[in-house]
């Protein structure tokens, strides 16, 4: 019994009974005397999801609860990947942990730590609820253990579609086409791009995002796989190549509102609030999706802001799209356990999360009229549209790398640092 199925869950009651009392059937603890010794049966998840987003989270999650009296307990944390090893390796693992890095999963299923899903889902249904892409994603050696609950699309640009029509520029589909509205907008003595990298510790992860979509734009998703898992040196010609393509647009002064310095000193979160107002500070922004939460609050979503994706380079290598996520892995394997995992695979949770904003779905299938506003829905469109998609790159090193000297090398070379220099530093600190 995999998928709960949402059309049961909220639109034909008789049915939904059925389905608990199926749930039930199928899935839940044992015997009156197991019920009484465990309580009321639950499962513990631990993910990165506070505030709102926990809210959210929760929201998604009441169906289930709804349907199966199992209870969910959610556990936000902000300190998720220094406290889940330690729990982990106490031997109090959550029954579930949201893994917003991949790799992090990964390293716990070749320990033997994670139940494979194949286990007790089949593949069939997995190929049905994810793109290939998705699955190998969630796969370690080609065995699946993570079902992806959200999705974060970084390959947008912000603009403004009334300074655009204003100006009669239009959306750029390639990469020239991009580079040359820039010149335009310089020979106008108009600025194309508001960048800010800065973001406390993590000053440069703005920049990694940058290089891993040219990454994938030039040199294609096989060499960026061989990049991520250093199957090539850091320092390869194809990266450096990658990075130099960013410094054509970030360390022209004309090309980037106030500058390297400014570059360098503007929180991340300010940067996109230059598109706005009567006299622009720029008109183009390169941000995830994320960045709506840092709008000013007086825009209106489906009228002052728009996104195209970032172009494409290569016309080889189509339209690749960088990706970010959360991805769900069982640690306990309970029959409370297996069944929230199935239902976070079926479409209700998804559609109650896109239903409620801030949300992209990674799943097949979803009603893209569910998503409030034609902001998200255009960014689930670029989303499902992808020829490829690749996870930050960043997140899938090891962290002395990709949240360490990958961070630092790009505050150095938009510092002036020589690209050379940059990444054979970085190469020198891939740990052995």
């Amino acid at each position: 019994m995999l998928f709960l199925n949402q059309k049961i869950l909220f639109n034909v009651p008789i049915l939904a009974i059925g389905a608990v009392v199926g749930l039930a059937a199928c899935g839940q603890p044992t015997t009156e005397g197991d019920d009484n010794a465990r309580g009321t049966p639950q499962v513990t998840m631990v993910g990165v999801m506070v505030g709102e987003q926990q809210e959210k989270i929760e929201a998604a999650l009441a169906p289930f609860t709804e349907a199966t009296g199992i209870e969910v307990v959610y556990e936000g944390t902000d300190t998720f990947a220094t406290t889940l090893p330690i729990r982990v390796d106490s031997g109090n693992p959550p029954d579930l942990a949201m893994f917003p890095q991949p790799g992090l999963m990964a390293d716990f299923a070749r320990e033997g730590r994670l139940v494979p899903l194949t286990e007790f889902m089949s593949l069939e249904d997995l190929q049905a609820a994810y793109d290939e892409s998705w699955l190998q994603l969630g796969s370690v050696d080609d065995v699946p253990y993570g079902v992806w609950y959200r999705a974060s699309v970084k390959s947008l640009v912000w603009y403004s579609p009334q300074q655009f029509a204003a100006n009669g520029y239009e959306i750029p589909t390639t990469w020239d086409e991009m580079l040359a509205l820039g010149d335009r907008l310089i020979s106008e003595d108009k600025t194309p791009w508001c960048i800010g990298m800065e973001s406390g510790d993590a000053t440069g992860w703005v920049g990694t995002d940058w290089v891993e979509d040219i990454m994938l734009r030039t040199a294609g998703p096989e060499v960026y796989d061989q990049w991520i898992n250093h199957e090539i040196p850091f320092n390869d010609p194809a990266v450096e190549n990658a990075l130099n393509l960013f410094g054509e647009i970030v360390r022209n002064e004309a090309s980037v509102y106030g500058g390297m310095v400014s570059v360098l000193s503007t929180p991340f979160g300010d940067s996109i609030q230059g598109l706005f107002g009567e006299d622009p500070n720029c008109y183009m922004h390169r941000q995830a999706n994320f960045i709506e939460a840092f709008l000013p609050a007086e825009i209106n979503l489906n009228e002052d802001v728009d996104v195209f994706p970032l172009p494409p380079i290569n016309p080889d290598q189509g339209l690749p799209i960088l990706v970010a996520g959360d991805v769900v892995a069982m640690f306990n394997d309970t029959p409370e356990a297996r069944q929230l995992m199935e239902y976070l695979a079926s479409e209700t949770p998804h559609e109650v999360a896109a239903s409620l904003g801030g949300y992209l779905s990674p799943r097949q299938g979803i009603d893209l009229a569910l998503y409030p506003t034609d902001l998200s829905r255009k960014q689930a469109e670029i989303l499902n549209n992808a020829d490829v998609i690749r996870f930050d790159g960043s997140d899938m090193m090891p962290g002395a790398v990709g949240t360490g000297t990958f961070w630092s090398g790009m505050v150095d070379y938009v510092g002036g640092t020589d690209a050379a220099t940059v990444l054979t530093n970085i190469e020198n600190s891939w740990p052995d």
